[in-house]
């Protein structure tokens, strides 16, 4: 079937596909670095073993280890994935020069230089992530750790990243999503509960007595149910993480990761309960299978729910933040990343081909029946064409031709990396 064939199809639907294509094409989805090098970073020893919760699994070959592969790689990922990016770093990507290195809690925007210049390049905006992980002060906690110079550390770190945000936003004329998540907990039954929580309140409070400007920067407070080795108890739980949103509504916004929540419940239901009350709020898209195992992003019944509660809440009206975050080792990187994002970029389309106004209707007068036919029978419509012709107007490869080419760069320059 052709696009002008689909095209009549979803118009019989009272669908514009065109105008869905020409909407998709504005929206920003960021792109996280860390699926390039498993998490590493370049400002610690990369033979030291991931720490603080994270863990990669896999050995596959071609892994980025200098700023120059990680960007050539990211190049790859750019040219094949149609759509508007952003670029999401952690700190812990900073780039040193000359012999130079700074710790975590003495960063400048200086060490980010490159990052802006390869955003400015490429007309991305970039996002920005503290690193509260695998570094020798994780004692294991951070920001809730009862050594006060632990602490301070940290705190630090946190306010200097206010700083790097500010300057990513100013450079690059784009807000900056600057995301605050700590791996604190414990792996077994606490003596303590409130105390750890009530060091992180202020030391948030604390980084975010940092100026900035709140049209710019975007302090956001993500949460996590558990982690590798805070199996019992984590400080940054999902209640804590959106009451501190909700009573700081002025100065950060609430971030919810799609892994970082029990088997059985699902962000798609909380996107529109959070945007009830918050006039912003960030997601992490990620695949949890059984816990946050941070899987590549599928075009999955809760990947395409999520994306269809973005539209229908007016999420694409710069109500929600779309980033990725997810890190497989195991398969080519390359394509990690690619499968991914265009599998967000399906999914977000997808809901753009949704009759809204009409499913909306449907419900409130009670027409139950006639909702249950109309969306089953939408799961049929030929959306491949739709799909097909987005990613033509885009300029990258439609599905059956970018795989080609990630392995063709992996021959050339991955299976060279040793």
């Amino acid at each position: 079937m052709s696009y002008s064939t689909a095209k009549e199809v979803y118009a019989a639907f009272s669908i514009n596909t065109d105008a869905a294509i020409e909407k998709l094409k504005t929206v920003s989805v960021s792109l996280h670095c860390w699926q390039g090098d498993d998490v590493r970073g370049f400002d610690t020893d990369p033979s030291k073993p991931l720490t603080g919760g994270i863990q990669t699994t896999g050995n596959y070959p071609g892994r980025a280890r200098t700023p120059d592969e990680l960007m050539a790689d990211i190049d790859q990922v750019l040219a094949l994935c149609p759509g508007k990016k952003k670029l999401n770093l952690h700190a812990s990507y900073a780039i040193f020069e000359d012999g130079e290195w700074a710790d975590r809690d003495k960063l400048e925007p200086k060490h980010f230089k490159k990052w802006v210049d390869f955003c400015k390049a490429r007309g991305l905006g970039c996002d920005f992530n503290p690193t509260f992980f695998s570094h020798p002060k994780c004692d294991p906690l951070t920001l809730s750790s009862p050594n006060e110079e632990t602490r301070r550390f940290w705190i630090d770190h946190g306010k200097a990243c206010i700083r790097i945000a500010s300057y990513l936003a100013e450079e690059l004329g784009e807000p900056c999503v600057m995301n605050i998540w700590t791996g604190d907990g414990f792996k077994d039954v606490p003596g303590d509960r409130m105390g750890p929580r009530e060091r992180y309140r202020a030391a948030i409070d604390e980084i975010l007595s940092e100026p900035y400007d709140f049209s710019k920067v975007k302090p956001c407070i993500e949460s996590k149910v558990f982690g590798i080795g805070v199996e019992a108890y984590t400080v940054g739980s999902a209640e804590f993480a959106l009451s501190y949103a909700a009573f700081n509504r002025d100065k950060c916004i609430p971030l919810m990761d799609n892994g970082h929540y029990h088997p059985t419940e699902v962000v798609s239901d909380k996107i529109p309960a959070l945007l009830a009350f918050f006039p912003e709020i960030a997601l992490h898209v990620t695949r949890p299978i059984r816990w946050d195992s941070d899987h590549v992003v599928l075009f999955d019944d809760e990947t395409r729910e999520i994306c269809r509660e973005i539209v229908r809440c007016g999420g694409l009206d710069g109500r929600v933040d779309i980033a990725l975050d997810y890190f497989d080792a195991s398969i080519n990187r390359v394509a990690a990343w690619t499968a991914g994002f265009r599998n967000l970029q399906k999914a977000l389309l997808f809901a753009l081909l949704q009759p809204g106004d009409t499913l909306k209707a449907l419900q409130d007068k009670g027409d139950f029946t006639q909702l249950l036919v109309l969306q089953e029978e939408l799961k049929t419509a030929p959306f491949g064409d739709v799909w097909e012709e987005y990613c033509r107007v885009c300029g990258v490869p439609a599905d059956n031709a970018w795989y080609g080419r990630v392995t063709e760069y992996e021959k050339k320059i991955l299976e060279e990396r040793v």
